[in-house]
């Protein structure tokens, strides 16, 4: 009994279909752009940010310029307005000019701008929330800053320490200079009072000679 089946795809259908599932299921994160903009670049017709064109996004990262402020071109180097972002996975994540993707010199600290310059680029991205050495002994931040905050309470209680006991040196010599002026103006009180019985012993003494004198 003859039993029909349908004829085999050609073979350069059935290459095409297989480099068209390995495309979609390797298919690499959009290049240049930040995790957070992804959604923008999803339609099939995507706008530019500047609102003056759109292009299609078979067009994205296509080495063309389409948009004058570079939203197309976000992983190529075509757009001088355009930005490329580094993921710089661990450390600190930044934005930069197109003009530098692909220029032989690592601006990213992963080297995700230079994919197609040849150049290497040794990751040097370290992992902020990792134990930081200083010397070869692990110090964790939040204890340098610590550490930090300690010597600066100590700094500031020394510091109040010294200028209290300024304080309390000026108000003993105020004191022992207002012992003095007492001291002087009981001194010259009493002078004065010695003046004033010397005064007044000789004034009445006078006074008894010349009531003698008259007596006679």
């Amino acid at each position: 009994p003859s039993s029909s089946s349908s004829p085999p795809p050609p073979p350069a259908t059935l290459s095409f279909l297989l480099l068209v599932a390995s495309a979609a299921v390797a298919a690499p994160p959009l290049l240049g752009v930040a995790p957070q903009d992804e959604a923008y670049f999803t339609p099939d017709i995507i706008a530019c940010r500047d609102g003056l064109g759109s292009f299609p996004k078979s067009r994205l990262n296509d080495g063309y310029c389409d948009c004058s402020d570079g939203t197309d071109e976000p992983g190529t180097s075509a757009c001088p307005e355009g930005r490329f972002y580094c993921g710089n996975v661990g450390d600190t994540p930044r934005f930069l000019f197109s003009s530098v993707v692909n220029d032989e010199i690592c601006d990213c600290c992963d080297g995700s701008d230079e994919y197609e310059s040849g150049i290497r680029c040794p990751n040097t991205c370290k992992n902020i929330n990792d134990v930081r050495k200083d010397d070869g002994v692990g110090v964790n931040r939040k204890d340098i800053m610590k550490d930090e905050g300690v010597a600066r309470n100590i700094k500031d209680v020394t510091k109040y320490d010294d200028r209290s006991r300024k304080h309390a040196l000026d108000i003993e010599d105020l004191i022992q200079k207002l012992r003095g002026l007492r001291m002087a103006v009981v001194i010259e009180l009493g002078l004065a009072i010695c003046i004033f019985a010397v005064c007044f012993a000789r004034r009445r003494s006078r006074t008894r000679r010349r009531h003698y004198i008259l007596k006679r």
